[in-house]
């Protein structure tokens, strides 16, 4: 056996170039793939041998297994015909990054430990800031607040809720009787992370018609709170609920935040991305006066997972909350106040250089290109919206929200199930039957990547023939 078992340079050009064929080879056939993985549970387990190899194996060997072992067990998120949950994308330009980001392993923690990982994401961020019409004061280079990378919006969901908490606290707050409010149709993830954050008590404010938050209703929650002694702390806002789409109204829940000294914080998980057309903004209206903005790039920008931003309007509270600082992380600058040390923003004190591909990715695609794709996922979504107001035995459940469309069989719940299962057994379309209250429905989400209008089509055909 060799003294040095390391990859050489010239062996990694080598493999590397098959990896990046295989990927490129995935991107042209997976529009074929059955979507739906049909393995039993502990199959793939069960191609595994029982013990890790003592001896060094062949790298065709790991890449022959990419075919045997691994895509038997993908759920092909990156097909055309994914219009189940929300997308999750990736791009070319995304994906060289991550490549290029592992390959130089850096640890951004701190402002030290590489300068370009902390520079590069500020900048990109505060030019988010812009490109989605966010204010002004979120940019870390003018304002208070700014930017941070995080994994996900229920991580930042989380973290909002974490620092409303201990400002509550440092205010004499008893934690045992703070409390938190979202809407009923609200992600899982805002309940959750209240919960993890230790909110005891949490919530879940009534709907309208189109399902978003009644403000009176939040007003009402309060005021019965405050009527036993209790503190109302923090509220979310949802821009684009999972369920529907559903758009809080943000701006009246900022007037209640205000007047009860609340932290605000406004989930646009998924939806904000569409806020990069100005037509849309209108229905963010409000969120200049939060206190915390999340949205996910990973979701609908092209940025693969993870790729989380969180920004808020002012960073103290949020690195009074999470800064600790043993002797081994101090160092000059950031004992200058001159730098962000990001180790400060999140719960993780690692972390690496995400801020890569949603660079690549905006300057690959560019503004103009990003609202483009946008604009066509929306406006095929609004056309299976105006279908099925015509179809005689469908309707929608909910408006037509951003590329998000719900509808449902006239003949009720158990039609629903079978249509939804109709559809899904097709090979090359998936879609996510849900429930809201009584209501069985489909979800049909337009975004995946290579989306075309003759995917939606092929689609519609699916959906017009099981109905």
């Amino acid at each position: 056996m060799p003294d040095d078992l390391h990859m050489t340079p010239d062996e990694f050009r080598r493999h590397g170039h098959d990896v990046v064929e295989w990927v490129a080879a995935y991107m042209e056939r997976v529009r074929e793939l059955p979507i739906a993985s049909a393995v039993r549970p502990g199959e793939i387990r069960g191609r595994l041998p029982e013990a890790a190899p003592e001896e060094p194996e062949p790298f065709a060997a790991l890449l022959h297994d990419l075919d045997e072992v691994v895509l038997p067990g993908i759920t092909h998120w990156q097909a055309p015909g994914w219009f189940a949950y929300f997308p999750a994308n990736t791009s070319g330009p995304s994906i060289l990054a991550e490549l290029a980001s592992a390959g130089l392993g850096a640890q951004g923690m701190l402002w030290a430990t590489s300068p370009a990982l902390t520079e590069i994401e500020a900048h990109v961020l505060d030019w988010l800031v812009d490109l989605l019409g966010l204010p002004q004061h979120f940019k870390t280079a003018v304002g208070p607040g700014g930017g941070v990378i995080q994994m996900s919006a229920s991580d930042s969901t989380h973290l909002a809720h974490v620092v409303a908490r201990d400002r509550a606290s440092r205010a004499g707050a008893p934690i045992d009787r703070l409390v938190a409010y979202s809407s009923s149709q609200a992600h899982s993830s805002v309940e959750r992370g209240a919960r993890i954050a230790g909110f005891s008590r949490v919530r879940l404010v009534d709907v309208d018609d189109a399902f978003a938050l009644r403000p009176h209703a939040l007003r009402e929650a309060i005021e019965r709170d405050l009527a036993a002694s209790l503190v109302p702390t923090i509220v979310t806002s949802a821009i684009g609920t999972t369920g529907t789409g559903a758009v809080d109204p943000v701006a009246e829940v900022a007037d209640i935040a205000r007047e009860r000294g609340m932290w605000h914080h406004v989930d646009a998980a998924w939806a904000g991305s569409a806020m990069l057309c100005e037509e849309h903004r209108p229905r963010q209206a409000g969120a200049e006066r939060a206190d915390s903005y999340t949205f996910n790039p990973h979701k609908w920008l092209f940025t693969n997972f993870d790729c989380n931003v969180l920004w808020v309007a002012d960073r103290a509270p949020l690195i009074e909350t999470l800064s600790i600082l043993p002797p081994y992380l101090r160092n000059l600058p950031s004992e200058s106040g001159e730098v962000i040390d990001y180790r400060d923003w999140h719960v993780p004190l690692g972390r690496r250089f995400r801020a890569l591909k949603l660079w690549w990715v905006l300057r690959s695609y560019g503004a103009a290109g990003l609202r483009h794709h946008l604009r066509e996922h929306i406006a095929l979504a609004q056309e299976l919206g105006r279908r099925i107001d015509e179809h005689p035995r469908l309707e929608r459940v909910a408006p037509v929200s951003f590329a998000l469309v719900c509808f449902r069989h006239r003949q009720g719940n158990d039609a629903t199930d079978v249509l939804a299962a109709a559809i899904n057994a097709h090979p090359n379309l998936h879609v996510t039957p849900s429930t809201v209250g009584d209501t069985r429905f489909v979800r049909l989400a337009v975004g995946q990547t290579r989306t075309t209008a003759d995917d939606v089509e092929r689609l519609w055909t699916a959906i017009a023939r099981a109905a």
